[in-house]
């Protein structure tokens, strides 16, 4: 296990899950981090190899992720990584990536964020009863449905000011080498149609 760094973009929607030894509560979410290369024949940076990997928040900070990132966000994520190795039904083994956030944030590179502090309360565990299995740090756990918004969160209206759509844009992002076919060359802005192709290219990358 080593602390890493990751810069990149969220690939599915961010979901809670329970464990089933301890009741403990953790968000998971998949992330691609694409590095970047100075290609000297082009004159040009390009994409270089790809990581995808398991994100866990646990506690407090998966309550805040789980409020605060939507599929397509880019992020920048500190954390300890390692690998599990596994048996499948047909006896294969595999190996597979995680990594335990401690610390979840905007790339402000790629846009703009606004920060909200909470209120220090005692910790709220209200989570409905639990769907899907799974595995989060080698340790069984069980699909659950999200918990609500936070009780000591106040609503975005009284957060946040609203963007200016002239400046700013907050539809989802495409990932890293998407790209978009647009109707004509002036035709520089994502239609919904166009939001739902991403979506579904999102969807394919992370099964």
């Amino acid at each position: 296990m080593r602390a890493s760094t990751l810069i990149g973009n969220v690939m599915t929607a961010p979901e809670w899950r329970r464990t089933q030894s301890t009741g403990t509560y953790v968000v998971t979410f998949r992330f691609a981090s694409t590095s970047r290369r100075f290609d000297r024949a082009s004159g040009r940076w390009v994409d270089g190899d790809s990581l995808r990997i398991k994100v866990a928040c646990w506690r407090r900070l998966g309550e805040n992720v789980f409020e605060s990132i939507a599929l397509g966000d880019p992020l920048v994520i500190h954390g300890r990584m390692y690998s599990r190795d596994w048996t499948d039904a047909d006896e294969r083994r595999h190996t597979s990536y995680e990594l335990d956030a401690v610390a979840v944030g905007h790339d402000l590179s790629r846009g703009v964020a606004r920060f909200a502090r909470r209120k220090l309360v005692a910790p709220n565990e209200s989570v409905d009863d639990p769907a899907n299995a799974g595995s989060v740090g080698g340790e069984a756990a069980e699909g659950v449905e999200p918990p609500g918004r936070p009780a000591d969160l106040p609503p975005d209206s009284e957060l946040f000011t609203p963007f200016d759509s002239e400046r700013f844009d907050t539809r989802p992002v495409p990932p890293p080498g998407y790209v978009a076919e647009a109707d004509s060359p002036d035709d520089e802005d994502l239609d919904d149609d166009m939001v739902d192709e991403i979506d579904e290219e999102l969807a394919v990358a992370a099964a």
